[in-house]
């Protein structure tokens, strides 16, 4: 096992994690890593380094390897963990803070992954809530696999699984104001 200089971290990856910090609002050492998160998580199964590691890493300077990880990607914003946590961490906001830094910086763990994550966005800010179909269909076309999952699509649509035009949510005005108001802190949105 090799040796790693806390002190050379600390200096080298200060900015980064300044940034992540205020953009979550969120102090690293508030997290005594109880594990709640993780327990609570359910895509934790999936991921190569759980939110309690994530924020170990954050911790100890280890910005790079925060950033570089796939589990930013696979975090389903659910809150689970942010709920659990019984020092009040906001883990969901520092998850997507470092995802948000990760593209900054063109860490993108697999080629397709951000790509999914805008489109899904573009999906909840048109409807208020994400259209499943739209959301496969415009990943697949966009990715180049126009008919990569198609022998799913028919039987999901014809047992009403998938609907074919989005619905409209009743929030859908309040979610484009967060959309908007995003943009105008600066956000991609």
């Amino acid at each position: 096992m090799s040796s790693v200089n806390l002190t050379s971290l600390v200096e080298k990856n200060r900015l980064v994690l300044e940034e992540i910090a205020r953009e979550s609002g969120v102090e690293f050492n508030k997290c005594y890593q109880c594990g709640k998160c993780t327990a609570g998580c359910p895509v934790a199964f999936a991921m190569d380094k759980t939110p309690r590691e994530i924020m170990r890493l954050l911790q100890l300077s280890m910005a790079e390897e925060a950033l570089k990880s796939h589990t930013i990607w696979l975090c389903a914003s659910c809150q689970t963990c942010s709920v659990r946590c019984p020092r009040e961490v906001d883990i969901a906001a520092v998850m997507e803070s470092v995802r948000i830094m990760a593209k900054k910086k063109g860490y993108i763990a697999e080629k397709n992954m951000d790509l999914f994550h805008d489109i899904f966005l573009k999906s909840v800010e048109a409807n208020g809530r994400v259209h499943e179909l739209g959301l496969i269909l415009g990943f697949n076309l966009q990715s180049g696999q126009p008919l990569k999952d198609a022998q799913y699509g028919l039987p999901m649509v014809t047992r009403g699984k998938l609907a074919i035009l989005p619905h409209k949510s009743n929030g859908q005005d309040e979610v484009k104001k967060i959309f908007d108001n995003v943009r105008k802190r600066g956000g991609k949105g």
